[in-house]
């Protein structure tokens, strides 16, 4: 006798129990654990959130939002990335419940538990489903890798430390000492 694939919804994940206190996210139909983050990752979540959420009101560009916050890529594949940028043009995703698609900019701290699944296949869904631009913050390396879609997937183009500026290319003019984010 066969074991039947069964792959979890959309619905399904939001019907987890109310006294559930864990995040998950769902990938592939797969729902996925995602443990707490440390001290540190939510103080660099929370240094860089603080400044691209001033260059973005600054500039009038659109929205950043932070986990937990749903973001709905398919039926099967929802994930919660540590912040992301919405633009104006695409503000038509922005739900009441969620975000239904994929934001302009994600922004993933990396940690033990997520490092390789950040690194790997998060990074080919996010780009399968047209986020614009992607970067991993490594605490451990005190660095940002940026990367930028293309018809191939992403492409880095910069890895910025400690003691570097950070400019995005999507966020033209925005720069960001990295001395301020570890």
């Amino acid at each position: 006798m066969s074991k039947a694939e069964i792959k979890f919804t959309y619905k399904d994940y939001k019907n987890l129990p109310e006294s559930e206190t864990k995040r998950y996210e769902l990938l592939e139909g797969e729902l996925v654990m995602v443990p707490s983050p440390t001290t540190y990752h939510q103080r660099i979540s929370a240094n860089l959130q603080y400044i691209l959420q001033g260059f973005v009101r600054k500039h009038d560009l659109g929205l950043i939002y932070s986990a937990p916050c749903d973001v709905v890529l398919s039926e099967e594949n929802v994930v919660q990335p540590d912040i992301f940028f919405i633009s104006k043009e695409h503000s038509q995703i922005v739900k009441e419940e969620n975000i239904q698609g994929a934001p302009d900019l994600i922004i993933e701290i990396l940690s033990p538990a997520t490092h390789e699944r950040d690194r790997t296949y998060k990074r080919t869904l996010y780009a399968k489903y047209g986020s614009k631009e992607y970067w991993l913050a490594d605490p451990e390396g005190q660095t940002i890798e940026v990367l930028t879609l293309s018809e191939t997937g992403f492409n880095t183009v910069g890895v910025y430390g400690k003691a570097d500026v950070l400019k995005s290319p999507l966020l033209s003019s925005s720069e960001i000492n990295l001395s301020e984010i570890f």
